[in-house]
């Protein structure tokens, strides 16, 4: 009986040990008293990393997603901001299309701008980009002096300077005739200033020059070599070489230029006097909405052209995006 009771003792002993054991020690890593203070720490990195976020969200919803859906909303009303908004429903949206002849110059005005200035910019850039390519002797101060315009193109002086070179008797007219051709003045010339506005924006071409060489110094120059030792010549290289392998930066600047296109507004403004003549040709659609807001008060009219044009230019990033796996060729992927 004593020898089945010292078993019995001992074996309760033992299985005390090994639950102890088993058991999380406080303090032990691991174990609650561990946690806990880890959990502590991981809120209060959480909390300061709110805290860091909080200028951007505060701006983010105040300054951009309220004001965008606060512009949604007039836009289907009548708001003159003297009065309070009236709401008529797609009034405005129907009027654009239907009643708006001023609006759908604008909206052709702006298309020409966008689909010939755009591609006439970035075949500048990359010829540029492929001459300082090539180009071993002063390449960084070349690529500064043509980044410059891009820094200044949008700015107020500029816009100034080049309504003075092409206006009547400017620089470029005196050139012009001294060559013997007299067109006159740009500036009031209704077939030549769009060509004009067209011209600064191709000026401008620096920012996505510096983009296409930085494109170019990333092509291996084994392939290069390697469509030489084919007796490929200069245009075949860069039609099978070049092109395919900038086709990444080329569907990068393309989309950021069409943006950006689509929103100009200093230039036209500054050279046509806020006017957008003569006979409307600088009367893009930014400005456009900007007379109609700002010059007649239709704050529900301007804020429907508004939500067209980011319409319009979401679909076109869409579609540039779809299309782009048809010719956009990526290192390392071989499914095309």
């Amino acid at each position: 009986m004593t020898s089945t009771v010292n078993q019995a003792t001992r074996a309760s002993s033992i299985a005390g040990v090994a639950s102890n054991a088993t058991r999380p020690a406080k303090g032990r890593a691991g174990g609650p008293g561990r946690l806990r203070p880890n959990n502590s720490m991981a809120r209060r990195e959480n909390r300061a990393g709110y805290a860091f976020l909080a200028p951007w969200l505060v701006g983010f919803f105040g300054l951009t997603l309220g004001p965008m859906a606060y512009s949604l909303y007039l836009s289907f009303t009548r708001y003159n901001i003297f009065s309070d908004p009236q709401w008529i429903g797609f009034d405005n949206y129907i009027r654009l299309f239907t009643q708006d002849s001023v609006y759908l110059q604008s909206v052709q005005v702006t298309a020409i701008y966008v689909f010939v200035g755009v591609p006439i910019k970035l075949m500048a850039a990359l010829g540029i980009a492929m001459l300082l390519n090539y180009t071993t002797w002063a390449t960084g101060f070349f690529r500064s002096s043509f980044y410059a315009p891009s820094l200044i193109g949008a700015s107020v002086s500029v816009a100034i300077v080049w309504r003075a070179m092409f206006m009547t008797d400017g620089p470029v007219d005196s050139g012009l005739s001294f060559l013997g051709i007299n067109i006159g003045g740009w500036v009031g010339n209704v077939a030549l200033v769009l060509p004009m506005m067209i011209l600064l924006a191709v000026w401008q071409f620096g920012a996505p020059m510096v983009i296409f060489l930085a494109g170019l110094k990333q092509v291996p120059r084994e392939l290069y070599e390697a469509a030489e030792v084919d007796g490929a010549g200069p245009w075949r290289k860069f039609r099978s070489v070049t092109l395919p392998m900038l086709s990444p930066v080329i569907f990068f600047n393309l989309l950021l230029e069409t943006i950006n296109a689509f929103q100009v507004f200093a230039s036209a403004f500054i050279i046509s006097n806020g006017s957008g003549g003569p006979a409307g040709q600088t009367n893009f659609y930014t400005l456009y909405l900007y007379q109609r807001a700002f010059r007649d008060l239709q704050l529900g009219y301007a804020s429907a052209m508004a939500w067209v044009l980011l319409i319009v230019v979401a679909i076109i990033a869409f579609i540039l995006f779809r299309t782009q796996k048809k010719w956009v060729h990526y290192s390392g992927d071989d499914s095309k």
